[in-house]
């Protein structure tokens, strides 16, 4: 059994510890309020904005969207990852990166490269794949008009013939304690497909609708990328506070455990001092 020093120097460590992570907790329980807030005021916007490009399309006869619904072969691929940039989130940027590896699987035989959104991500990923930089500071200023920019850098490499699909990997903001990894096609558009028929009312379009859905696919593909950083950003905190939460009640039983631990030990030594003394008194006197 350890001594009665070093069970008080882990009972010290243990404590600063769970000091550390309640803090942590708290801070993301700070920033997570915030940032569910942000995404779940966005999240009618992007579907409405969705809804309407699909009536839209779906009334036009041929084929809608020029470029951005160009279906080529499949020999080059770009994966758009978002991670974090900061660890002790349990599970959160793993699943991601474990994502992006299936993903790679799938497509098997092909140009696979990555785009990574988030230091985690692209610490790891750089050793195994091909990466375009690094895009870490997006999250210090999380605005529409930063995220923009890496929109139409993406839509470029695509236009451009440089990658024939490009999806989204990340974790979808269900919960504080729920992240779900989704996988979204970001171009190519797939093609619309509706069981029922669309009806847009008795309307004039000014412009025409066909010029119309060309000025929406640019605004849609940068209102989905904003919205799958914005909820990977709402599930980065909600995993941590939960990571956080369960680090701290692991730390208190441990203290626990310790004290008790301890008591017993300076129990154990008093005793042992108590029956020295009596034999020792015994000694004299016999």
């Amino acid at each position: 059994m350890a001594n009665l020093k070093e069970i008080r120097n882990r009972i010290t460590s243990v404590s600063s510890t769970m000091q550390i992570t309640s803090a942590m907790k708290m801070v993301s329980a700070a920033k997570l309020k915030k940032a569910q807030d942000a995404i779940t005021a966005m999240r009618p916007y992007a579907e409405k904005l969705t809804e309407l490009l699909q009536d839209l399309s779906a009334t036009l006869d041929g084929e809608v969207g020029g470029d951005y619904t160009t279906q080529r072969e499949v020999k080059k691929v770009l994966l758009v990852a978002i991670t974090s940039n900061r660890g002790l989130c349990g599970a959160f940027n793993s699943n991601v990166i474990k994502e992006v590896k299936n993903r790679s699987e799938f497509y098997a035989g092909k140009q696979v490269d990555v785009f990574p959104i988030g230091k985690k991500g692209n610490d790891v990923l750089s050793k195994t794949f091909k990466v375009h930089g690094h895009h870490n500071a997006i999250f210090d200023h999380l605005t529409f008009e930063n995220v923009a920019g890496i929109a139409d850098n993406l839509t470029e490499k695509f236009l451009s013939g440089e990658y024939d699909r490009i999806e989204l990997i990340y974790n979808q903001f269900k919960n504080a304690a729920t992240q779900i990894v989704q996988t979204e096609q970001f171009l190519p558009l797939a093609p619309i497909k509706s069981d029922t028929a669309v009806s847009t009312g008795d309307y004039i379009f000014e412009p025409s609708k066909e010029e119309i859905v060309l000025t929406l696919i640019p605004k849609s593909l940068k209102t989905q990328l904003y919205k799958g950083i914005r909820d990977s950003f709402a599930s980065e905190h909600g995993a941590r506070m939960t990571a956080m939460h369960k680090a701290t009640d692991n730390a208190t039983e441990l203290r626990n455990q310790l004290k008790l631990t301890y008591n017993k030990a300076r129990q154990a030594a008093i005793t042992n001092e108590i029956l020295e003394i009596v034999g020792g008194a015994e000694a004299l006197n016999g």
